[in-house]
């Protein structure tokens, strides 16, 4: 059984940062990939950022330069450091986990960018 637990997320103006964590427990097998996707309102769910185990990382063009994602494997946890951000940003962020075939969500955690 594996959980993803997220934290981080909430509101913030345009330009602000802000700082989403992800913690994985149970069976982790070590060479997986951990990511975050992200959720409008009316639309699909989309890749922000991936990192895998040894540490290959990929973005979305859309948060280039301005998104950083980060690993800590002692601690089976993925960070997302989230810099200049803008109203387009806002959307529910889902921590997700892939390994040999299985994939797993977080529950969702609420950015929105606003003045």
């Amino acid at each position: 059984q594996v959980q993803l637990v997220e934290s981080g997320g909430g509101l913030v103006q345009p330009g602000g940062s802000l700082r989403l964590s992800c913690a994985a427990s149970g069976s982790i097998f070590s060479f997986n990939v951990m990511g975050w996707y992200r959720q409008a309102p009316g639309k699909e769910r989309e890749l922000v950022a991936t990192v895998s185990s040894t540490g290959l990382t990929n973005y979305a063009d859309s948060v280039k330069g301005r998104f950083t994602i980060s690993r800590d494997h002692a601690k089976n946890m993925v960070n997302l450091q989230m810099n200049s951000l803008e109203p387009e940003d806002t959307a529910v962020y889902y921590c997700n986990l892939r390994m040999s075939g299985y994939i797993y969500w977080g529950q969702g955690t609420q950015v929105t960018v606003a003045s």
